[in-house]
């Protein structure tokens, strides 16, 4: 399962502070959890931002939300993003042809 969320930082935000704080999120909440397979964060020109994660199974990556909702580390990095840029979207497996 591919796990894509977009937003933009709030006015003002120090980059490099929200880096710093992604990377507490990935070493600490995200490497974590049982199933995942990779996340990144990316940079825009237009200044959007993107954190992709792959997940084994749709069902590991449900059972990662509950670790990330409860993550002191998730809302320190979540202060620093505005809330109604966010965007969530996730993409399930896609079934064998046969063929």
């Amino acid at each position: 399962m591919i796990e894509l969320l977009t937003f933009r930082l709030v006015e003002g935000a120090d980059e490099p502070a929200f880096v710093e704080a992604d990377g507490r999120v990935q070493t600490h909440v995200a490497y974590q959890q049982p199933g995942l397979a990779r996340r990144t964060l990316a940079r825009g020109e237009d200044g959007r931002w993107l954190v992709l994660t792959i997940w084994h199974s749709e069902e590991q990556a449900a059972s990662a939300q509950q670790a990330f909702e409860a993550s002191d580390d998730v809302a320190a990095m979540m202060r620093l993003v505005e809330p109604s840029s966010v965007d969530r979207q996730q993409f399930g497996s896609v079934p064998q042809l046969s063929g």
